[in-house]
């Protein structure tokens, strides 16, 4: 069921990167003569640096999500999950990223749902020793592999 490896450390030290024009996927837009803004992973992608981590994702459960092998996962630990949220949840000495599926509250479980048809939905009983350990807010793919 391991399909995340949490990395040490946070998201520390200030990196700016040069920021492109909008890019659209549609037709092509007449190209800028000069860049803007700047990129900061720190301001605009980690709003709460004490709580913020990331783990590299191991495994395809999450692939109809866009999540692959080998991508970065940004996990808040602040952020409170919801049903649907895209979570790391430590469930019986092991760490996992699946949906977060609040329907059968009521019925006494809840369920971390994959998002690849080859993978069981994982039923969290009371007996498990199970923790949404934070939510994932965003995740950075490599198309290059």
């Amino acid at each position: 069921m391991k399909s995340i490896e949490l990395l040490q450390g946070t998201f520390a030290s200030r990196l700016q990167l040069q920021l492109a024009p909008e890019l659209r996927a549609g037709f092509p837009s007449p190209a800028e003569e000069y860049l803007h803004e700047s990129l900061d992973f720190n301001r605009d992608l980690v709003k709460h640096p004490e709580s913020t981590f990331y783990g590299r994702v191991k495994g395809d459960s999450m692939i109809g999500a866009g999540i692959n092998d080998g991508d970065i996962a940004v996990i808040d630990r602040s952020r409170e999950p919801h049903d649907g949220s895209i979570v790391v949840a430590y469930v019986n000495n092991e760490f996992t990223i699946k949906f977060l599926d609040l329907s059968h509250r009521n019925d006494g479980y809840i369920q971390l749902r994959p998002a690849n048809e080859a993978y069981p939905t994982i039923r969290i009983s009371p007996d498990d020793d199970f923790e949404v350990w934070g939510v994932v807010i965003y995740t950075i793919h490599n198309h290059e592999l």
